[in-house]
Parts: C-alpha cells; structure tokens; sequence
C-alpha cells in the first residue's frame, strides 16, 4: 500500500556517538523525502561528531574517526538540512525517542530552534512493538520476509523502515487493537495523524519523556522524586529544583520547555500581584 500523503513526509535515520541524547552527536544522517505525486529526494551525509565515537560503538555502525574527520560537523550542514525537510512530517523506527530528540538537540546547538508544532511523527517501531513486539531485522523478515542487509548503515535501516510502514498499512488494514483501559480501535490506517497518534506510548510534553500531559492537561514529573507532581506546582514550592534540572544533563529541549513553564507561572503571579492591587 503506498503511502497516503497530503504534504511531503521525510523518513530518516541517525547514527550517533552513542545513545545518551544530550551528550553524544550525530555522525551519519539518512533522509528519504516522499511527495504526495509519488516523487522521491535521498540524501546522506558523513557528519564531523566533534568528539571521539567509542570503539564500542564504532563496531555497530563501521563508521570511524578517520571515515568523518573531513566531514562537515553538523552546524555547516544545519541550515541546509532544514530547508531540505522544510515543514514535511517525520518518520523512523525508535525515533520519538531517540532520532527526534537527538536532531532536535543537534539544531539547537547550531542556534537553529527546530520546530515540531504542526508535525505529524510517525514511529515505526511503536507501531510495530504495540503490534508484534520484535526487532528492527526481525521486523523486516517478518514483514517484509527479507533478510536485512547492511543493518545498522543509515541507508539500509531507512529504506526498510519505509518498506516495513507500507507493509504494515497492508497487514492491519481493519485490524483490531485493544489499549489498556479496553478501548477497542482500528488504528493502523493510511492516515499521518492516525498513525502520528498511535505511535505515540505516552503524553509527552516533551522529546525525552521526562515531563508528560497527565489526565488535566497538566505537564507533571515522569521521574525522580517529585514524579506525577505538577511542575508548576514543584517550581513555585521548590525552585531550587529548576536551577538543578537547568545544571544538569537535560535535553535543550527539555531545559526550553521548563524555562517556557517557569515563565507561564511567574506572568501568572504578576497578573495575580496586578488583579489584587486593582
């Protein structure tokens, strides 16, 4: 089934340094950009980390120190990159947790604020683990019954995370899923903001999961000690805890988002100060 778009949809991958958001780098990016007509753009690009990639790490993907020392870091080729994915929506396999934040943060240190408002994200792999519950290689042969090759090049694991979308828009065409609460859906449609919606596991407000939406619309802790407080709540009682967090090894975006709530609370009380003197 191909794919039913109404703006371009931009299907990429990342290899990275490692797998810690806020610290490691980009080093290899993958983008395969679909039109609505059917018209497809690649591009790939070798990308200068500005730090050593582990050994470890260099044995998953093969790219090495030597392979990106000439290549262009991420900051020259930012600007570039954002006209090329333009204002399309996002897809990829592990990518609401790790391949958004991750270009998010790469933006963000270019001075780039990389904006996700209007967006519709699709994640394969959720898609898939609420469904089947496997691997990106076993996905594949599942699937698609090939075997993988060249798993863990961005290239390869890009083309067979769009395969695998069409695939899985032909094999749960009318299927039925049941969510937690009993709710009975039949979300895997050839829709972007359907699948946008399903991909997602939780309400986060924002990239990492830290902070999330409770039932109120409220934005709470998903961690630590003030776990399902308000963080407005914990901001005005402690604000301590905002220094702490804007210390420490936050995402960008997860420091923009609590500066954002700091700021909220505090025109909130100027207006109180401004109602009662009035």
């Amino acid at each position: 089934m191909e794919l039913n778009l109404t703006r371009p949809l931009v299907v990429y991958d990342l290899e990275t340094t490692g797998t810690n958001i806020a610290t490691d780098r980009i080093v290899e990016i993958a983008i395969l950009k679909l039109f609505p007509d059917g018209r497809e753009e690649f591009r790939r690009h070798l990308v200068n980390p500005t730090i050593p990639i582990p050994e470890e790490v260099i044995a998953i993907h093969g790219i090495t120190n030597a392979d990106v020392k000439d290549a262009p870091t991420f900051k020259e080729l930012s600007n570039n990159l954002l006209l090329f994915i333009g204002n399309c929506d996002l897809a990829g396999y592990n990518c609401i947790k790790f391949d958004v934040p991750v270009l998010v943060e790469e933006f963000l240190r270019a001075g780039i604020d990389f904006d996700l408002k209007g967006r519709k994200v699709v994640d394969v792999q959720n898609i898939f683990h609420k469904m089947e519950q496997r691997t990106l290689k076993a996905a594949y042969r599942f699937y698609c019954n090939k075997d993988l090759e060249n798993a863990h090049t961005a290239e390869a694991d890009t083309r067979a995370t769009l395969e695998i979308l069409k695939t899985q828009l032909d094999r749960y065409e009318g299927a039925e899923y049941t969510d937690h609460d009993g709710n009975v859906s039949q979300p895997v449609v050839n829709d972007m903001k359907a699948l946008h919606e399903f991909s997602f596991f939780n309400r986060n407000a924002d990239l990492a999961g830290q902070i999330i939406f409770n039932s109120k619309g409220q934005e709470v802790f998903n961690f630590g000690k003030h776990k399902g407080k308000p963080v407005e709540e914990v901001f005005r009682t402690e604000p301590s805890y905002y220094d702490w967090m804007m210390k420490g090894e936050f995402l960008l975006s997860t420091k923009k988002l609590i500066t954002t709530i700091k700021l909220r609370n505090f025109n909130k009380g100027e207006a109180s100060v401004i109602n009662k003197n009035n």
